[in-house]
Order: C-alpha cells, then structure tokens, then sequence
C-alpha cells in the first residue's frame, strides 16, 4: 500500500527544521558551558544520577508535579497538553506498528486515519481507537482551559497571566490549531471509512458523505501545515521549554550549577523557561508596588530576545519567592545576578585596609561572626555573647573590630571579582585561626558561608547552634509568657531552607503563633540588600505588608532571625521586634535558680 501523499510534506519539512535547530542549539549551548560545568557532566553522564534525573524530567515536563501541588487547576492545564500530547505520539506508535508490518515512513502514525481506513487491520484494534481519542479529548480539555485562561486568568487561581510578545502568541495559537484541525480530519475521514472512534465517529456522522469527501484531503492538509508551523516557531519560541526542560533537569540533577559569569549553561535556562506565569502572583513589587514589567519571566524573556535593559536587571528583591515557585527550578538568581549593571568599584580605595588584618589564635574556639547587620543591631551580637558564656564556649568574635563584610551584598549586586576579594581574606582569617566552628547571625552572611566559600569548618546560623545547645541541656531556658509572631527572613528560609529550627527554639521560650504567611510564603520585609531600583517609601511599602501579616495574629513581639529584617520592622510602627536570640537571652535559667 502506498502511505505517501504530498500534504504530509509540510510536517516534513517541519520536523526536520525542528531535529536541525535544536540539534544546532543545544551543541552551542554545551559547546559554551564552562569548564567546571563540562567536566561534571563528563564526570556523571552515564552515572547513577541518571535514573532520579529522568525521573524528575517526567514528573516536571510531562507531568507538571509542583504546578500541581500549588494549582490544581493549572497543572491540570498543563499536563492534559504535555502529557496528553506524549500519549498521543506513543500510543499512535504502537497502533501504526502493530497495524502496518515492516518498515513505514514516519507520518503514518501521525495521519494514521488518512491511510489505515479499517478497524480491523490486527486484534484489538477497536480498542486503540477508542483510546485515542479519548487521549485527543484530554489535550482538547487541557486547550480549551488554556483559551479560557486567555481571557479570565482567575479561573485557573492566577491572579495575571504573562504578556506574551507577538511571536510567542501566533506560535501558541499554531499549537492550539493542531489539535481541533487533527479532530475534524479524524472525523471527516470517520464520515467516509468508518474507522472513526467514540468521539470521531460521533461527530463523522453529523457531517453528509459529500462534505466530508470535499474538504477530508484539504483539513488533513491544514493539520500538517499546523504542525510545520509550530514546529519551525517552537525553537526561536517560549515552547523551546518542551525539549530543554528535559535537558536542565537532567544536568541539574548531575550537579551542574550557574556560574558568577553567563555561560551555555545560562542559555539552557533561559530557554527552559515557559513563562508560566506562576512567578508573577508571588512577586511584591507587582502585587504590593504594581511594577509589572521586572518578573523574572519578563526577565529571562528580555535576555533571550536580547532586549535585557538594566532597570529590569536591577530591580528585583532577590527574595526568591519566584525562585521556589519555579516548576523547572531555574536559577533564577543567579541569572539576575550575571545581568546586573556593575559600576566600577575603586578597589583600591576600599579594600587595601583588609590586608593589615590578622587572624586571632581560635584553636580550640568557636568563629562568631556577627555580619555588618548585627553590628548596626548590637542587640543581637550582645545576645549572643551572653549565649557564649551561659554555655562556656569560648569563641572568638571574628568582626568585632574593623569588620570585613562577607561579601554577598557586593555579589548580590553583580560585583562578583569586588566579592571574591573579600572572601579571599575571610577564609584566610579563618583558616589561619584554627577554629573549629564558624557561627553567624545574619542570614545574609550564613548562605555566603555555606554556598559561596569553601571552609574547611562547618558554619551554622545562630538559630542552629542555640536550638542545638537546648537540645543537648547545655543551655536550660524557661518559657515566657509571651506570644510570639515569627518572620521567616529571605535568606534564611527559601534562600537555606532553615524553618524548623528558629520555631523549635521560639516554642521552647515562648508561645509560637501561626501566621497566614510563614516559612516559603513569608513576605520579604523590603529593605533586602538585592534590589537597586525601588525608593525607600516603595520599601516601606512592602515591609508594611510584611508587618501586617505577623500583625494580624495579635502578638506581644515580632521574632526575626535577621538583623536586617529586624531592623526594618523597627522602623515600622512602633511594636516590639527582638532577633530569636535576644528572646533566648531572656529565657536563659541561671544556675543559682536550679
């Protein structure tokens, strides 16, 4: 039997178009990847990681887990069009392969109905009919919420959709064609040969002989040429997702990171984008500010398209409440970070003083570091010292005198080299002083420590080291009678993933209330160090936000974990604020009341 016709060359040619680009890009991409970057992926491409980073791939790409887990709805949305799409291609496959012996070109699966006219080409035959199109109906579901979500984005639980740029829109109405032009096809054909199933069958009836032998070869044709066209717009599109997604899963899973400068692994990012849209709602500067243009979708969008501007670089919380929603786990601060306006720092003038500090013999000792913050907040490293003596433990307060900031608010700003300048004479200090123990109060300092140093000593945040303390009875507290509000800072929580211990150390020495917005949901309190662009009443703005969350629950005192946040909220209405560690120093039992 002949399975040629001439309206199958424009998905052809399409698919080929489509096999050559991506081809072309992902060789460039990886050809651009840095050395670190390239010698892990040489290091664990065929290792055990594999088999967690498919996994993932199909939980993430195909099934859409963590859209599902925030919004049902839409990760209903995108799934019924990823998933249901995959099944279409797999399970027409296998019906082409068991229907047609030997060897068959590549469209007959894709047009099956046009060339296999007869349900009963092998057994069970009926069975995949109807089961595809029942699998056409769950992609038709899933287009038709997608149209829905067009117009009224709030069925789907969004508050915005993204704006999309022209192209991007005509490439996403070419996707939506495919499928009701491959349903009519399916149902005209239907008309003439009966092959048709529950669905295609029922609506091939509605259509007269005549009809259906006039215009069956001219939607097949349209069909085709949908696919063509989606097919040549998906590589320079939003829809690049489909394929990279897959890719950055997977070399996220074998360990490869973002560097301080864009590489090809950058580009893999940019273009694993789908701009979902789910970033928007979670953004202050657009649900509290309205500024609606700096998202990170907006963000990775004007990159890719090469239209990046500095004020959508720079303005950004870096609180990373987009960050944790991200379906594909883009990096997203990182990016924002390479793409930051970076005015020239004289060096000379700001760091020469760094290099007549010695380090302090800490054999033995713990490292305090209390961070620039804390020393605008000396309430808090005073805290801490009367922890350190409570206990005994002696330590060595590292910046005390002629502080040395860790280095993250100059990196934050895209001042990498200024950065590693500084980080350079901290682990000197540390290495050279012996200490066994490196503790800090910022959380700033803490994720500068723990992801961009390599200490050879562990570090902890306070609240680690004082809930450790409670935990082996070398620190005894009572509980307050005192009601308590806590604000998970940025850093601390979504930025390390510190929730339990700052709230196991607060039910210890007070009673905890639970507040509507808390652990990766809390709201940043607006004077982060990461954005460059908004004004100090736009910080306030959002810091009053912040405030009226924990405000809500009635509390007696505000807890905070970070001297910036603290210090924000001070600035607010007056009400008490106190760091976790000062409301330990008032908890702690002294051994004459044993």
């Amino acid at each position: 039997m002949n399975y040629f016709h001439p309206f199958v060359l424009p998905f052809c040619i399409g698919a080929l178009i489509l096999f050559a680009v991506c081809i072309l890009k992902f060789y460039r991409w990886y050809k651009s990847f840095d050395r670190l970057q390239k010698a892990i992926v040489r290091k664990n491409f065929l290792s055990w990681r594999i088999f967690p980073a498919i996994w993932d791939a199909f939980m993430e790409a195909l099934l859409h887990r963590k859209i599902s887990k925030k919004n049902p709805i839409l990760g209903y949305m995108h799934r019924s069009i990823a998933f249901g799409w995959f099944l279409l291609i797999v399970v027409g496959a296998i019906e082409s392969s068991l229907s047609v012996s030997g060897s068959k070109p590549l469209w007959v699966s894709i047009f099956y109905r046009y060339f296999i006219h007869s349900e009963a080409q092998f057994k069970g035959a009926v069975i995949f009919t109807q089961v595809m199109d029942l699998l056409l109906l769950y992609v038709l579901s899933g287009i038709t919420i997608a149209v829905i979500k067009m117009f009224y984005s709030k069925i789907v639980g969004m508050k915005k959709t993204t704006k999309h740029t022209v192209f991007d829109r005509f490439t996403k109405f070419s996707l939506w064609a495919i499928f009701p032009l491959r349903l009519i096809s399916e149902s005209l054909s239907a008309t003439i040969y009966h092959n048709g199933g529950f669905f295609t069958q029922f609506l091939g009836d509605l259509f007269s002989p005549w009809f259906a032998a006039t215009f069956d070869l001219f939607f097949w044709t349209m069909y085709s040429v949908a696919l063509c066209t989606f097919f040549v717009c998906l590589p320079f599109s939003r829809y690049m997702h489909i394929f990279t997604e897959l890719f950055l899963i997977y070399f996220k899973n074998l360990g490869v990171q973002e560097n301080t400068q864009k590489s090809g692994f950058t580009m893999l990012e940019l273009s694993a984008c789908s701009r979902c849209g789910i970033c928007i709602d979670d953004c202050p500067l657009d649900n509290v500010l309205g500024i609606n243009n700096v998202q990170s979708v907006y963000f990775l969008r004007e990159i890719r398209y090469k239209r990046l501007k500095p004020e959508i670089a720079n303005n950004c919380l870096m609180c990373n409440r987009c960050a944790k929603e991200c379906p594909v786990g883009i990096d997203l601060m990182s990016i924002r970070r390479q793409m930051r306006d970076k005015k020239e720092i004289d060096k000379h003038d700001n760091y020469t003083y760094i290099n007549n500090i010695q380090s302090f013999n800490a054999i033995g000792r713990v490292a305090y570091f209390g961070g620039c913050m804390s020393q605008l907040t000396p309430a808090i490293t005073e805290s801490m010292q009367t922890i350190f003596e409570a206990v005994g433990e002696k330590y060595w307060f590292m910046d005390k005198e002629r502080t040395i900031c860790c280095g993250r608010p100059l990196f934050q700003q895209g001042f990498s080299e200024q950065a590693t300048d500084l980080k350079r004479k901290n682990t000197q200090l540390l290495k050279e002083s012996g200490a066994t123990l490196l503790i800090t109060s910022c959380p700033i300092c803490y994720q500068s420590f723990t992801k961009e140093y390599k200490l050879p000593i562990k570090v902890m945040h306070h609240t680690e080291y004082i809930n450790m303390l409670i935990e082996t009875g070398r620190l005894k507290v009572k509980k307050q009678d005192l009601q308590v509000a806590y604000h998970d800072p940025c850093e601390l929580g979504r930025g390390c993933g510190i929730y339990k211990e700052p709230r196991q150390i607060l039910k210890a020495t007070s009673t905890l209330l639970k507040t509507k917005n808390e652990k990766d949901k809390s709201i940043c309190c607006g004077f982060n160090l990461g954005d460059m662009a908004i004004n100090n009443d736009e910080q306030r703005k959002i810091r009053d936000v912040s405030m009226e969350n924990l405000l809500e629950v009635h509390p007696d005192v505000i807890a905070t974990a970070c001297p910036m946040c603290k210090k924000a909220f001070q600035r607010g209405k007056t009400f008490p604020v106190k760091d976790i560690a000062e409301i330990v120093k008032d908890s702690i039992v002294k051994e004459d009341n044993k």
